[in-house]
C-alpha cells in the first residue's frame, strides 16, 4: 500500500491554493457542487452524471488519513521495516524480467533502475498490493473533508477526465486510501500528464501493465525535475571533527570540497565531484551518513516524509549494488510523546516545525539544529533528551 500521501498530508505549505468547491456540509450537496464544476469545465453532462452516481463518503479513508504513526520511526528502524531480503531479491528478479523496460527508462529519462524499483517495491510490493479503496469514493471523501480539499478536489476532476477517456471505472477502480492508482501509485492528474503506453497496446493501464506503470513513473520523476544520469545518494563516512552546523539538507558544498573536509565514500569513491551536495545525517553524527545530490530533492516532490524519502533513496542504491548501510551507534530516539513536547517547545521559541505531530520532519530538524547551535550542543539536527531538557 502506498505510503506517499500519508506523509504529504500533514506537511503541505500553509499557502496552498483555495479549494475549488466549498468543503464540508452535506455530502450530497457537495457531490452536486463537484458535478456542476466538472460540467462547467467542459465534461459531458451524461458522463458526469454517471461518474458521480452512487458516490459515497468512506469513513475508513478519514481514519487512514489521521493515522500516520509509522513516520515517527527513526530512519534505521523504518528502513529495516521496509527493506527485507525478500524485497531485495524480488527487486533483482524484476530488474531482470523487465530489463528492456528499465533500459528504455534509463535511455529516455536518465533514471537508474534502482530508483524506479525502490518506488515499485515500497508502493505496492512490485504490484502485488495496490489497495482496495474505491478510488472515486476516496478522492471525494478527502475533497469533502476540510483538511486539504485544495489537494484532492482537482484530482476528482482529473478522475472525471480519465473516466471520459475510458481509463477509470468509478465503481470498480480501486487503489490506496488517498486516491492513488496502480503499481507505482499515481494520482489521476499525474496519470493524465505522465501516463505512458509502455507495452504498445494503445492504452495506459498502470494497474495491470508493468511496462505502462514503470514508464509512467519514470516520466513523472523526469517531469518533477530529475537530472538525467546523475547520482542521488551515496553512503559516506564523516570525520569526528566536522562542523555539524554545515550538515543537513539545503546546506551544500561541491563534492570535492566535502572531500577536502574529510568526507569519503563508504565504498569506492565519491561520484560527480563537481556537483553540489549535502551531508545527510538521518540520526545525527553517530548514525548513518549519506551525501545527498540534487536528485535527492526530487524525492520530496513525490513524498514529503523525510524518513520515507531517505529510505527510498537508499533502497535505490541498495538495488544498484550498495551494501547494507552502517547503522552506527546513534543516541536513542525520542518517543513520539517526547517529540511532540519538543515541537511545542520549539514552536514557543518561534520556530515553524510544521505542526505538533511527533514526526521529525525537515522543519523540525532545522529548528533542532538551530537550537543545538544556540545552546552550544553538536548541531547535527538529531534531537536528544539533553536538548529537550535544556529547552
Amino acid at each position: 500500500m502506498r505510503l506517499i500521501l500519508a506523509a504529504i498530508l500533514a506537511t503541505l505549505p500553509s499557502l496552498a491554493p483555495a479549494a475549488i468547491v466549498q468543503c464540508g456540509g452535506d455530502f450530497g450537496q457537495f457531490t452536486q457542487n463537484m458535478a456542476r464544476e466538472a460540467v462547467r469545465r467542459g465534461a459531458d453532462p451524461a458522463a458526469v452524471n454517471a461518474f458521480f452516481s452512487g458516490v459515497s463518503r468512506d469513513p475508513n479513508v478519514i481514519r487512514a488519513d489521521r493515522s500516520q504513526g509509522i513516520f515517527q520511526m527513526p530512519f534505521t528502524d523504518f528502513a529495516r521495516r521496509l527493506i527485507s531480503n525478500n524485497r531485495v531479491q524480488n527487486g533483482q528478479r524484476n530488474s531482470q524480467r523487465w530489463d528492456n523496460v528499465f533500459t528504455r527508462i534509463e535511455r529516455d529519462y536518465g533514471i537508474d533502475r534502482g530508483v524506479i524499483l525502490a518506488f515499485w517495491a515500497f508502493e505496492t510490493d512490485y504490484g502485488a498490493v495496490q489497495g482496495d479503496f474505491n478510488t472515486v469514493n476516496a478522492l471525494m471523501t478527502l475533497s469533502h473533508d476540510c483538511r486539504r480539499p485544495e489537494l484532492f478536489q482537482p484530482q476528482v476532476l482529473a478522475a472525471v477526465e480519465l473516466y471520459e477517456q475510458g481509463d477509470l471505472d468509478p465503481r470498480r477502480t480501486t487503489g490506496a486510501w488517498a486516491g492513488e492508482i496502480g503499481m507505482v501509485q499515481m494520482l489521476p492528474a499525474d496519470i493524465l500528464e505522465n501516463g505512458v503506453d509502455g507495452d504498445g497496446d494503445g492504452q495506459v493501464r498502470i494497474k495491470t501493465s508493468a511496462p505502462d506503470a514503470l514508464m509512467s513513473g519514470g516520466k513523472m520523476l523526469s517531469h518533477l525535475g530529475w537530472r538525467p544520469n546523475e547520482p542521488w545518494l551515496v553512503e559516506i563516512t564523516v570525520p569526528s571533527g566536522l562542523n555539524w552546523e554545515e550538515t543537513g539538507l539545503g546546506k551544500t558544498k561541491r563534492v570535492s570540497d566535502w572531500e577536502r573536509l574529510g568526507i569519503r565514500a563508504r565504498t569506492g569513491s565519491l561520484p560527480a565531484r563537481s556537483l553540489q551536495a549535502s551531508v545527510l545525517l538521518p540520526q545525527g553524527r553517530n548514525g548513518p551518513a549519506f551525501l545527498a545530490y540534487p536528485n535527492f530533492d526530487v524525492y520530496f516532490e513525490w513524498n514529503k516524509s523525510f524518513v520515507y524519502v531517505t529510505t527510498a533513496a537508499y533502497f535505490g542504491t541498495r538495488l544498484e549494488g550498495a551494501p547494507v548501510f552502517n547503522a552506527g551507534n546513534p543516541t536513542p530516539a525520542l518517543s513520539g510523546d517526547q517529540m511532540k513536547v519538543l515541537q511545542q517547545k520549539l514552536t514557543a521559541r518561534g520556530h515553524d516545525v510544521g505542526g505538533i505531530d511527533g514526526i521529525l520532519g525537515a522543519k523540525t530538524r532545522a529548528a533542532v539544529q538551530a537550537e543545538q547551535a544556540r545552546l552550544g550542543l553538536p548541531a547535527d539536527a538529531w534531537p536528544t533528551t539533553e536538548l529537550l531538557n535544556r529547552l
